[in-house]
């Protein structure tokens, strides 16, 4: 495999914000059930909430996608799903009822709708080209990388400092990712 982001900042600059983001993501994702319990709720309230968000994304991506074609600037798109997922994130140290974290599952499918046609409409047409399948199939070993590292990471941190710390640190991470698109991308990502 080449090493293609030396020549290609455009596609740098979509691969380190989405492992940001997919970083924070995967830090709950295996000690979900254990917050939902902490809240209250048992393991179908947990299945439950799952299903919303991903109701709510798979709804909600497809009224997305259509805007993202019709923009002129969908990195905005992008940075604006970044946001909303950091804001669920946040909301997360507010969850005390099973209502109120549905709700939040509402904000992070919303979040994760509004970024991701954006981001492949983007990542797409940076593509080098003849290095497609490459170019794709280094974006899908970062997620995996993101995942296994924020999986880890969310364990501990939760093991030492609490649900709150976690869900901080989620959100710092998904700022950040908005801004590092903002600040990085403004001659690179049309």
């Amino acid at each position: 495999m080449t090493f293609f982001l030396r020549k290609n900042p455009a596609l740098r600059i979509l691969l380190i914000g989405s492992m940001l983001v997919h970083i924070a993501t995967a830090m709950l994702g295996p000690i979900y059930a254990l917050f939902v319990d902490k809240v209250g709720g048992s393991l179908l309230d947990a299945s439950f909430a799952g299903t919303v968000y991903a109701v709510t994304a798979g709804v909600m991506i497809l009224f997305f996608g259509n805007i993202s074609d019709n923009v002129k600037h969908p990195k905005y798109i992008v940075v604006s799903g970044y946001i909303t997922v950091g804001i669920g994130f946040l909301l997360y140290t507010q969850v005390s009822t099973i209502a109120q974290l549905i709700a939040v599952q509402i904000i992070t499918g919303v979040g994760e709708a509004l970024y991701s046609p954006a981001f492949d409409k983007l990542y797409s047409e940076h593509l080098d080209k003849g290095k497609g399948g490459a170019e794709w199939g280094f974006w899908e070993a970062m997620y995996y990388f993101a995942v296994a590292s924020g999986a880890f990471l969310g364990g501990v941190t939760v093991f030492h400092y609490g649900f709150n710390a976690l869900f901080i640190i989620m959100t710092v991470l998904c700022f950040a990712s908005a801004l590092y698109i903002l600040r990085t991308a403004k001659y690179v990502l049309n």
